[in-house]
């Protein structure tokens, strides 16, 4: 029988390729729009705003208010920049807002921003430098370190600074689990996101993977090796990552296996040793957010899962639910 393992080590040649892609040009002007779907952000929607409008090469600022109750529209109209756009959605959900917003953006590439989130100095910057390097790339994405509520930085992803995520043709790998996270660290071409239907509405949870499996079924990825974000931590945010559980994650395995555009792609026969080593990943995600909240009992019985489906990933697994409790 195959296994995960021995897919991700098949050679690019192995699998259905698409026509071949022309290099797309990265000008010195290109245009970066910010996405920012908000629904009662009063807290935290001001920094994220002013992280993105420090961006010497963002060109505007889109916030999405998805039916806030809170001070969220009032705090956005009181920020004084002609790049900043306030628009509506009418509380349609996260995928519909930053779809709305990609739909009046102007620029040559996305950014999708969380309320919650920050942008560190000269993000963009090294995006855009990372897609000049590799102009067959629809999406350039970087990695991110973690704060808590009060904006202090909790992880310790610094240390792995040296780490390399994929490049190049990256549909298996992020087939078997979602190594990108945060939409806050990725640009986007805005011609691929709109070509492949931007995020799938249907989707409550890791609607972000399922369309970057869409973008990576069409055109290459590249990797930018710095810490682009401060991604936030806390239990009273939107998606509340405290008491997610694997069960929330399934539907979207479900949606990426059933997807025709990314099974075209997917090496012959490999589909289901890859959405085996996808339930895994998220399984082992549900642990990693557990010991983060302290959720110890939930943690242990995640791993009961993991083992469940494959006792050779158990090991695996495990360190990074210890290495979570760390920051890491």
């Amino acid at each position: 029988m195959i296994t995960a393992d021995d897919v991700l080590e098949l050679p690019a040649a192995s699998r259905v390729m698409p026509a071949a892609r022309p290099p797309l040009p990265v000008h010195p002007g290109a245009s970066v729009s910010v996405v920012i779907p908000a629904k009662n952000a009063a807290a935290y929607v001001r920094e994220t705003i002013a992280s993105a409008l420090a961006q010497g090469d963002v060109t505007e600022v889109i916030v999405v208010d998805d039916g806030s109750i809170d001070g969220t529209m009032a705090i956005v109209r009181a920020m004084r920049d002609p790049r900043l756009r306030l628009i509506h959605n009418d509380s349609a959900g996260v995928s519909a807002a930053r779809n709305l917003g990609a739909r009046q953006a102007i620029g040559d590439w996305l950014l999708f921003l969380d309320a919650d989130d920050r942008l560190r100095p000269d993000a963009v910057a090294a995006l855009l430098a990372a897609a000049r390097g590799a102009p067959r790339a629809v999406l350039v994405y970087g990695d991110y370190n973690t704060i808590d509520s009060e904006g202090r930085q909790i992880g310790r992803r610094d240390l792995l600074k040296a780490r390399r995520k994929p490049s190049g043709d990256v549909l298996t790998r992020l087939a078997a689990g979602n190594f990108i996270v945060n939409g806050g660290i990725v640009l986007t071409r805005a011609e691929a996101f709109r070509a492949i239907g931007g995020f799938d509405v249907s989707l409550r949870y890791c609607e972000d993977w399922h369309c970057w499996c869409r973008l990576a079924a069409i055109g290459e990825f590249e990797f930018a090796p710095k810490l682009l974000l401060d991604y936030r931590l806390h239990t009273a945010n939107t998606m509340n990552a405290a008491v997610r559980t694997p069960q929330d994650f399934f539907p979207a395995v479900a949606r990426v296996f059933d997807d025709g555009l990314i099974l075209a792609r997917l090496p012959e026969g490999a589909a289901g040793a890859l959405r085996r080593a996808a339930e895994i990943h998220l399984v082992t995600y549900s642990a990693m957010q557990a010991v983060r909240f302290g959720r110890y009992r939930e943690a242990f019985a995640y791993l009961g899962m993991v083992g469940q489906r494959s006792l050779k990933s158990l090991p695996r697994s495990a360190l990074r639910v210890a290495l979570a409790r760390f920051g890491i």
